[in-house]
């Protein structure tokens, strides 16, 4: 078997090619014989999927012409043989063309015409579907032949030899071939390639170009290292496209572009020129040479050193294909293969051949004893590579992306690979978590998974990714997962349980083993929430809500909600408030229809710290829905939430006020005692305790204000007047409601008053501050006033359109006469009222102003006559 060495194998790189030797009739053929030129015909047209059998004669014999495949291969030998092969290297014919070594071979691009030439010099031209044919025998090896590309074609009969001269063969009108020299005495010509209308040569000096349209020779590359033999390291070519030939002699690579030249540089000189766009050197003897894309595959003969150890010997002499990128002085490699051909330690660099097919990105290294094909790698080869590797991560996801192209490697094989190659390592979890992704839909594979992971101890791992969708595996699967969870992990138990619908198993069996460990464990709250749950999906609600308040478990309110168990809670209601108060309150408020208002006081009585929160939080979303407990109300806020007791106090208006008062005054509430006697109207004794019993001057002072009543006001001030301190807080205050001075009279003569100066310079700031108060206001209205007034007067002296639509308010006739010609007389006021002047009443004029009867009816004010028209 053929096997390669790559240079990097020790790396983690990729190989860019794959290899293989072409077999079949190949193989005997070079057992026998050995190869000395190949070429490769890789284009397929239409007319030649209707050839039939055919046979014709040539001079060498009857020859039978077979069908001939999409792609061939056409193998010269040293005995003078040719065969054509398919791919596989199977022979599909045989032609006995000399003796001795075939030299060159050469398809055009329809495959349907061969050129041959051999050592002994004989050049054969050839159809391989009709009896044309070209026949010579020259007196000097032809080292070379090149067929026209598109010599199928009549107005193309071209062919090219090479020995020592470079000879053109043309066939004419005649149908007689002509013959001309296109170059000589530069030596043996040893290659030659014809691309489109170019002609390129190779010869003991160098390269040139020949461009057949124009018959002109267009450059002359010379070989850069002329001291090696030009017959042992013959120069290779190669064009990349129609205008680019790569260059290959020794160990110097060159890259020629073909280029026109701009027509106002001709003179003399032909159309086109060559730019040599990249030249560089390599480390061994190129033997061939093919484009890949922008790089190149460079097939590079290795020369041994005997100075250096016997095992690098052996590597140093295999032939090494090589893929480089070109850069304008030089190249990077991109990858480094040495081959093992057969008896490659006695070839030497003129033996080897590189041809490829462009269509497909096949490459044939040809030796003598061997032919090897190089493939690129194809998605089965990157994923077999990953897959050597172990990198089974990139190998499924390079599988899923290129699914569709893949064609030995199935996505859920490689899956299971990976799964395998993941519990070999121990981890599980990762290996659980691919089934999810690799098993997808195939029950029986999960269910093998399963088992398997039950059989390494390891069901935890796999239990959170097993199918619980429309898709299940069988109950008994969850069930024996569930078993093994109770068994030795309450807390993984219970998250199954909370994960997984509960129609995945037999909830009855599991409740069962539930309740047999609880007999072991009964306070496990673990076990009693999972159990709570059970219930539930067996729709068993009161059960779960009797585990759910016995635990004081979050949950519960959800469950009443979801479930309506409103009927079930009525008798539970004191052990919800006891579990969280507000959240029970919100609960009964948003369902009173469900459980009334009197079932709830009911159920509380025994708890009137309950009570309480329940009737405060009813008061603030409704003051009238629990009217009848707001007399017990009292008692409850003056018990336990005195801050609220006031705002109760003011915003109920259902609470007995002599109730309250009583309760208050027990509990010597001062505040709301003087709310309430305020609100009963005994204001006078309000004050009183306000003064008395809180001493607070501002309170009192508040209060007064309050009311507005001056006897109050009057009972302040003679309260305070012996009481320096609060005569000081009326000083400050009192200025905006009773005249100072009464105050001021009041006081007696030598009684010291704390800040007794700055308060009075408060009074007279106030009393100053108010003068300007009123000035300013004045000022406004004056201004107001007056813009008012003048944009009335300049509305009412604007003009008033009077025409033949408008009526007299008073006779409803037309205001205008049908005849304007006589003479009329109307009255228009700036209410837009018209009259004839004889239909306005006599007794409307007051100093000698009119006024529109309409508007004085109906007291819109009087509108004063603006315009009497007469004619």
């Amino acid at each position: 078997d053929f096997y390669f060495l790559n240079q990097e194998e020790d790396s983690e790189e990729e190989p860019k090619l794959k290899y293989e030797r072409l077999a079949n009739g190949v193989t005997e053929i070079l057992q026998k014989d050995a190869a000395s030129c190949m070429t490769v015909h890789d284009k397929w047209t239409h007319t030649q999927k209707k050839k039939k059998l055919k046979r014709f004669q040539v001079s060498f014999g009857l020859i039978y012409i077979l069908f001939v495949p999409f792609q061939f291969l056409a193998l010269g030998t040293h005995f003078g043989k040719v065969f054509l092969l398919d791919v596989q290297g199977n022979v599909t014919q045989k032609f006995e063309i000399s003796s001795v070594k075939i030299n060159q071979i050469s398809l055009d691009e329809s495959g349907e015409h061969v050129g041959i030439c051999s050592e002994d010099g004989k050049v054969q031209v050839f159809g391989l579907y009709t009896r044309e044919g070209f026949h010579e025998n020259f007196d000097c090896p032809i080292k070379v032949v090149a067929l026209h590309p598109q010599f199928t074609r009549s107005n193309y009969k071209q062919f090219v030899t090479g020995g020592t001269k470079l000879l053109l063969y043309e066939r004419n009108w005649l149908n007689r071939w002509k013959t001309s020299v296109l170059h000589e005495g530069e030596g043996v010509i040893t290659n030659i390639h014809w691309r489109a209308n170019l002609i390129a040569w190779a010869n003991n000096v160098g390269v040139k170009i020949y461009d057949i349209s124009t018959k002109q020779r267009i450059t002359n590359v010379l070989r850069d290292n002329v001291s090696l033999r030009p017959d042992m390291y013959p120069c290779s070519l190669c064009w990349k496209d129609n205008t680019t030939l790569i260059v290959g002699w020794g160990t110097s690579i060159k890259i020629c572009a073909v280029k026109e030249r701009n027509p106002t540089e001709m003179r003399d000189l032909p159309s086109r020129y060559v730019e040599i766009v990249s030249a560089f050197e390599t480390e061994f003897f190129i033997s061939g040479l093919a484009p890949l894309a922008d790089q190149l595959v460079t097939l590079f003969f290795v020369k041994e050193n005997s100075d250096q150890m016997v095992m690098m010997l052996e590597f140093r002499a295999r032939p090494r294909l090589d893929i480089i990128q070109p850069l304008p002085e030089s190249c990077e490699e991109i990858s480094s293969d040495a081959l093992t051909v057969r008896n490659f330690q006695d070839n030497e660099c003129r033996d080897y051949r590189l041809e490829h097919s462009e269509g497909e990105s096949l490459f044939y290294i040809i030796s003598p004893k061997d032919i090897v094909v190089a493939k690129e790698r194809d998605q089965d080869d990157h994923i077999d590579w990953l897959l050597e590797k172990k990198k089974y991560e990139e190998a499924l996801m390079a599988a899923e992306i290129s699914f569709k192209n893949i064609k030995r490697h199935e996505v859920q094989k490689i899956g299971m690979a990976y799964i395998n190659h993941l519990v070999e390592k121990g981890d599980y979890d990762s290996a659980a978590r691919k089934c999810q992704k690799v098993l997808g839909k195939n029950m029986d594979l999960w269910e093998n998974e399963v088992y398997r992971f039950k059989t390494i101890g390891q069901l935890k791992a796999i239990s959170q990714y097993l199918p619980r969708g429309d898709l299940r595996l069988r109950p008994a699967i969850y069930e024996m997962i569930l078993h093994e969870f109770l068994k030795t992990d309450y807390e993984g138990f219970a998250t199954l349980i909370r994960e997984w619908p509960g129609e995945l198993y037999n909830n009855m069996a599991i409740v069962q083993a539930v309740i047999d460990h609880l007999k072991k464990d009964p306070t496990n709250r673990t076990l009693l929430t999972t159990l709570a749950e059970l219930y539930t999906y067996d729709q068993r609600y009161d059960r779960a809500l009797e585990i759910y308040l016995r635990l004081r478990h979050k949950d519960v309110y959800q469950l009443i909600h979801k479930h309506n168990l409103f009927s079930s809670i009525e008798d539970k209601i004191v052990l919800l408030m006891d579990f969280d108060k507000e959240k029970a309150v919100d609960m009964l408020l948003d369902n009173e229809d469900k459980i009334s208002v009197n079932r709830v006081v009911e159920e509380l009585g025994d708890r009137p710290e309950l009570l309480h929160v329940y009737l405060h939080k009813l008061f603030k979303r409704d003051h009238h829905k629990g009217q009848k407990y707001h007399e017990r109300q009292i008692g409850l806020y003056a018990e336990y939430d005195r801050p609220n007791l006031l705002p109760f106090l003011r915003d109920s208006t259902h609470c007995p006020l002599e109730k309250a008062l009583e309760i208050c005054q027990q509990r010597n509430f001062v505040e709301e005692t003087v709310f309430l006697l305020s609100r009963m109207g005994n204001c006078r004794r309000a004050l009183q305790m306000i003064m008395e019993e809180l001493g607070d001057v501002d309170k009192a002072i508040e209060f007064a204000k309050e009311q507005d009543d001056a006897e109050l006001w009057e009972d302040l001030i003679s309260y305070s007047i012996d009481k320096p301190p609060f005569i000081t807080g009326l000083l400050n205050n009192i200025g905006t409601h009773v005249d100072p001075i009464l105050l001021i009279h009041r006081i007696k003569e030598g009684m010291e008053i704390p800040n007794l100066r700055d308060s009075l310079v408060k009074i007279l700031q106030d009393y100053n501050l108010q003068i300007l108060l009123r000035e300013g206001c004045k000022k406004i209205l004056v201004a107001d006033s007056l813009s008012l007034l003048q944009k009335m007067h300049r509305t009412q002296m604007r003009g008033v359109r009077v025409d033949e639509e408008n009526i007299c308010e008073s006779c409803h006739a037309t205001i205008l006469p049908s005849d304007m010609a006589k003479p009329f007389s109307v009255v228009v006021f700036h209410c837009r009222h018209m009259f004839h002047k004889e239909c306005l009443p006599s007794p409307g004029t007051i100093h000698g102003v009119q006024f529109c009867n309409i508007c004085s009816a109906k007291r819109r004010g009087p509108g004063s006559g603006i315009l009497e028209m007469k004619k």
